[in-house]
């Protein structure tokens, strides 16, 4: 009817070109077997089948495990593998994609909040997505109420590694190249460490893991030899981060437990949001001076 809001969907030729490259391209390096989920017994998935059929021919695929399942077929199949710690890359579109990114994470961790999925475009770059959980909403209500943020940015962590890994590999940037090392570094002594934001008020936060990062992230920068400026920049603030770390924990801790006004929910001003977010005075001190030292 007249006002209402609808969504179409255009499957083109040149994506699935590329769809059917990049499958080929993953299994070879993975040396992992890939299915299509497509159903010849749905006329579009038909239509699909034809071109992929057509496409893999332009490919090397000897020594390939390549096949085209329907989706029921193609998840009993993709399950037993799992059950023996087995790989299998799912070939599919963007909405089953979204459902099997939430799944298998669920199932290995437990969360969608702790996985990253790479998506390749067609002129070059890369889309670095990360799950929710599917609980968004009770996390800012959280905030809202008792001023804690439980949401987990491992994968904003990852995908900024990715980012800045993809950077240094196509631009040929060897600082770039070394920040996403040393930030996969970072992240993972997070994880050893179990610094991930606790849901419970009063204990470590979105906002305290931050902080621990940026003190790893700043220790493996200070210990490495490959950039001399960086190791001296890093050094120090290395440093300043190690000597205030329980000053800067508590500062984050003790804004707990009272509501938080961010002044909205899809767009709320900046100020509000940086304030909120931003509670240690001792740690903005340190980020300021760090920032202002190389202008």
């Amino acid at each position: 009817e007249q006002g209402d809001i609808w969504r179409a969907c255009q499957t083109k030729d040149l994506p699935i070109r590329d769809w059917v490259k990049l499958a080929v391209t993953r299994a070879r390096s993975s040396g992992m077997p890939a299915i299509f989920w497509l159903d010849h017994e749905r006329p579009h998935d038909a239509q699909l089948i034809k071109k992929v059929e057509m496409y893999l021919k332009e490919h090397d695929t000897d020594g390939l495990d390549i096949k085209i399942m329907p989706p029921v077929k193609a998840i009993r199949c993709t399950m037993e593998r799992l059950i023996r710690g087995q790989d299998t890359i799912s070939v599919t579109g963007n909405v089953l994609r979204d459902y099997l990114t939430d799944l298998f994470p669920i199932l290995e961790l437990g969360t969608s909040a702790k996985m990253l999925s790479i998506v390749p475009l067609l002129n070059g770059g890369g889309l670095y997505e990360t799950g929710a959980g599917g609980s968004a909403p009770k996390h800012v209500q959280q905030l809202i109420q008792e001023n804690h943020l439980r949401w987990d940015s491992l994968g904003e962590f990852l995908a900024t590694a990715v980012s800045l890994d993809e950077l240094g590999e196509k631009q040929n940037n060897e600082r770039a190249r070394l920040l996403g090392q040393t930030m996969d570094k970072a992240t993972e002594r997070l994880l050893e460490n179990n610094q991930s934001p606790s849901r419970v008020t009063g204990e470590l936060d979105n906002r305290g893991s931050h902080f621990h990062l940026a003190r790893y992230w700043a220790e493996e920068l200070s210990k490495q030899d490959e950039d001399k400026e960086l190791k001296e920049f890093f050094t120090k603030l290395s440093a300043q981060l190690e000597e205030n770390k329980d000053k800067i924990l508590e500062e984050m801790t003790v804004v707990q437990g009272h509501p938080a006004d961010i002044g909205g929910y899809y767009h709320p001003p900046m100020e509000k949001v940086c304030e909120v977010m931003q509670p240690s005075a001792t740690f903005n001190k340190i980020l300021a001076e760090a920032r202002d030292s190389v202008k």
